[in-house]
């Protein structure tokens, strides 16, 4: 995952920067002029990896923690009402599994969970991305410093989560059908 985000992290650079803009103020005209504007205007290829650290660390608990939670919400599921939310699995009937929906519903969960927890560091990320283009760069070069900017300038709500309830729509849906596709895979190829 590290090796992926670091290969592909400036492109997330490029497309938080094209986001940003708004009607009227273009600074990149397109996608080939905004890897040039940052390489040239930004250090080179380190301006591409602005806020890799908070993505890099925030990558363990969020990942730690939707397996956490959908491996318990799974276990408990299953113990306490294996008749209502459990089936044979297709590779092995002696092994229970949980209902699609249901696997939809903890993977959702387990998602929503581990987004709550590893916000503020994906805020910190998309801040130091766009550091260049605020007024106020120079407070949000590394990532503790950042933490604490957003913290004392906005406060917890409006500063470390903000945009949360947004994330949910993407990230729900997502870990849901995630969750349920390893699940679902972990039959086909006969692993339970």
């Amino acid at each position: 995952g590290i090796t992926a985000v670091i290969c592909t992290y400036p492109l997330d650079m490029v497309r938080v920067r094209l986001a940003f803009q708004v009607k009227g103020e273009h600074k990149y005209m397109g996608i080939i002029h905004a890897f040039k504007m940052i390489y040239t205007k930004e250090g080179g290829f380190s301006g591409f990896y602005r806020g890799l650290m908070p993505t890099v660390v925030g990558m363990a608990p969020y990942a730690g923690f939707s397996f956490f939670t959908f491996g318990t919400l799974k276990s408990i599921g299953l113990a306490q009402a294996p008749n209502l939310l459990g089936r044979p699995s297709l590779d092995n009937p002696d092994v229970l599994v949980l209902k699609t929906h249901v696997n939809l519903l903890c993977g959702g969960i387990a998602g929503a969970i581990a987004q709550t927890i590893s916000y503020p560091l994906d805020v910190t990320r998309r801040r130091m991305q766009l550091g260049a283009v605020l007024p106020d760069a120079e407070k949000c070069l590394t990532m503790v410093k950042t933490l604490k900017y957003v913290y004392q300038q906005h406060g917890v709500r409006r500063g470390l989560y903000r945009g949360l309830s947004l994330n949910y729509i993407r990230c729900i849906p997502s870990q849901a059908v995630a969750f349920t596709t390893y699940e679902l895979m972990k039959q086909f190829l006969h692993l339970n």
